[in-house]
């Protein structure tokens, strides 16, 4: 009997451990970019599965960027932009990547002035640079934008679809993780980073609407911390059992 627990629990602890899957222990201090591009802050939003990298000069009040995120589906799209007047879709300042007609990443700015279309057009910031890159089946988007003076903190708005048009992203879900994709990011928050010579935060804090506190570190790490606690607990369980 001792026998047939013993090697049911054990089979219990590797199903466990296959469960814990690379992307939820993937976080943004983990992330690499090409031609040896290094981002001051980073933070892992606490919804989509996605991350943003920063850095503020205050000095010229300009706001350089990477957001990361899997599209809904490969043809789909990601998002990220600012709302100068709450953490909201309408009225964000957004960039969205997506792949064109022939397959090659592309980051175009619009407006979002209705939850039913959307229109390409300039944003009221000053748009300083923008690209877009896609590899394993995340895309990533790199911009800089000049703020107002003195600025302190922005709304920042992020979102995943999963189909493009005639070079028109659609609609994306509503779902509970869809509708909590925004918060405020506050620039003035920098600490220390693990390993990549720069900085790192979590200085993302949603807003009330989501449920989610400041003091979040994001969804993904926060669910492996967890399931690693709780893995730990099982392994000593079963060392004291072949004690027996």
């Amino acid at each position: 009997m001792a026998s047939n627990f013993i090697s049911l629990f054990f089979t219990s602890l590797l199903v466990l451990l296959f469960h814990i899957s690379p992307s939820t222990s993937l976080t943004c201090s983990s992330q690499t970019f090409s031609a040896n591009t290094r981002f001051t802050n980073c933070t892992d939003l606490p919804s989509l599965k996605s991350f943003l990298h920063w850095t503020f000069d205050p000095a010229k009040s300009t706001l350089s960027v990477a957001f990361l995120s899997s599209p809904a589906s490969p043809d789909g799209w990601v998002a990220w932009g600012i709302n100068p007047v709450a953490p909201a879709m309408i009225g964000t300042q957004s960039f969205i990547a997506f792949k064109d007609s022939k397959g090659v990443m592309t980051v175009k700015t619009y407006n979002l002035t209705s939850y039913k279309s959307i229109t390409e057009s300039k944003l009221m910031y000053n748009v300083l640079d923008s690209k877009a890159e896609s590899a394993d089946g995340v895309m990533k988007i790199f911009a800089t934008l000049q703020l107002p003076a003195n600025t302190k903190t922005v709304n920042q708005v992020w979102q995943v679809g999963s189909a493009v048009t005639d070079g028109m992203p659609r609609i994306h879900k509503f779902e509970p993780d869809n509708l909590k994709s925004k918060g405020i990011l506050d620039l003035s928050t920098s600490g220390a980073a693990a390993g990549d010579g720069g900085k790192k935060t979590n200085a993302t804090s949603s807003s009330a609407s989501s449920g989610q506190s400041g003091n979040e570190t994001g969804g993904s790490s926060r669910i492996f911390n967890t399931e690693t606690t709780f893995f730990a607990f099982l392994l000593l369980f079963g060392v004291a059992l072949l004690q027996l």
